[in-house]
């Protein structure tokens, strides 16, 4: 019988155990429910005799009875091997090189190679800085089920017999509803910051608590998110705000002080009350109701809702005291000088920035006067309309005001011209003929 790790202390890739292994017939994950491009390229690499796993995510939420976004695959094969089985692939990243394998119906399956921590040598930095910015020294699964972030996320499924294996405790943690870092926490959230952005997304995500120790980490680490890539850091929100609980998973970085570090304009929507202008702290339930409908939301407007509140309580503290209406052109200023500090801190494209900026002022527009029918549908048709108009929506189903406008609105975007694809097509510019130099007489 093997032997497994207690339940009640931190699991250590030093403390030798063996897995716990649960059959096909002690585990909910059938194969039915894996996504049919995963199967190809997992049952590719077993047949060509590598070691091919389902890892991650996907186990995780096929254990709780969740249908996975995607389904990640993770083996022994080195990315150039896997690369040589599927003509259909790209090696992709630096700091963590992976393969994308690309199918005709438009999927993609990611395959990573197992790997464990790399060595302190390796890594650029400051001495004693244990920020990871290498990842590729490979392993073997049980090195790569330990150097990943939580418990629940590091499960195998292997399609060699369909066994769920489990090196750190991952199953316990299912079952008791909780998140719960591997190794000690404070080590894991100073090699990758973002971590603790994930815990407070998955914790949400998935209705769990936080164990202890790890909240009591990331209390301790909330300004090693500044040492974080920009660029992770705005996926991983963008992911958060699309998760379906970002009302519990904001909640979550509000209490572990992962909010006034991060976003601070979040932090003034799930605590600015009323004020007069309704409860800004509905405004991710709204999404969240949204994303349960699948409606389909834009990037840059669901960043925009996050700066709304924020817009709107400057331009109140600025309006109150005199009584006059902020000019357009104060507006702008205004807006410009609330959003900049949130640009600074991820990493947007000027196109992002520009569309963000835009919908907001857009959502200004709406809250105007406009004289007439004809006039409604001249601004439906302005490129930023729809990313205002999704704000104006998101206000009124969090505020319970503004309903009849929203509804006027709504009949301008419907009676607006489709836009008008263009008919002709210029011809491909033949390349010009050299002339022939006529030799000198």
């Amino acid at each position: 019988m093997p032997v497994h790790a207690p339940y009640n202390r931190p699991v250590s890739e030093n403390i030798e155990v063996e897995p716990r292994i649960l059959p096909r017939s002690e585990h909910p994950i059938s194969r039915r429910d894996i996504d049919k491009n995963a199967l190809k390229v997992l049952y590719r690499l077993h047949n060509a005799g590598y070691l091919a796993c389902m890892v991650g995510g996907s186990v995780r939420d096929l254990m709780v009875g969740r249908r996975p976004k995607d389904f990640d695959v993770g083996t022994n094969a080195k990315p150039n091997e896997i690369r040589r089985l599927f003509s259909n692939s790209r090696i992709i990243g630096r700091r963590f090189r992976l393969v994308h394998v690309f199918f005709h119906d438009g999927g993609v399956v990611e395959v990573s190679t197992f790997r464990r921590d790399p060595d302190p040598e390796e890594q650029r930095g400051e001495p004693g800085e244990l920020l990871i910015t290498s990842d590729n020294t490979y392993g073997t699964p049980r090195q790569d089920a330990f150097r990943r972030d939580f418990t629940v996320n590091a499960l195998f499924y292997n399609i060699a017999d369909y066994t769920v294996i489990d090196h750190v405790g991952g199953i316990d943690d299912l079952e008791r509803k909780l998140i719960r870092a591997i190794g000690d926490p404070e080590v894991r959230f100073r090699e990758d910051p973002v971590r603790m952005l994930r815990a407070c997304e998955f914790a949400g995500r998935l209705g769990f608590g936080i164990e202890t120790k790890t909240q009591m980490a990331i209390h301790q680490h909330t300004r090693e998110l500044e040492k974080a890539s920009p660029a992770r850091v705005t996926e991983e929100i963008i992911q958060l705000l699309k998760c379906g609980r970002a009302g519990a998973a904001m909640q979550w970085m509000l209490e572990l002080d992962l909010l006034q570090v991060l976003l601070p304009e979040a932090y003034a929507m799930l605590t600015a009350g009323a004020r007069g202008l309704g409860d800004f702290g509905q405004i991710l339930p709204v999404i969240d109701r949204m994303v349960a409908e699948d409606r389909p939301l834009p990037d840059t407007g669901l960043l925009a809702a996050l700066l709304l509140p924020k817009v709107m309580l400057r331009r109140l503290d600025v309006e109150a005291p005199t009584g006059r209406p902020m000019r357009r052109a104060e507006i702008e200023t205004m807006i410009q000088e609330e959003i900049a500090p949130f640009f600074s801190r991820l990493t947007l494209s000027n196109l992002r920035a520009q569309q963000i900026y835009h919908a907001l002022m857009g959502f200004q527009r709406l809250c105007e006067p406009v004289a007439s029918p004809h006039e409604r549908v001249k601004l439906a048709r302005k490129p930023y309309f729809d990313d205002a108009l999704l704000l104006f929506e998101i206000l009124v189903l969090a505020t319970g005001e503004g309903q009849e406008a929203l509804a006027t609105w709504q009949a301008a975007a419907r009676r607006r011209p489709p836009l008008k694809a263009p008919t002709d097509t210029p011809a491909r510019e033949r390349p010009r003929r050299r002339r022939r130099r006529r030799p000198a007489s």
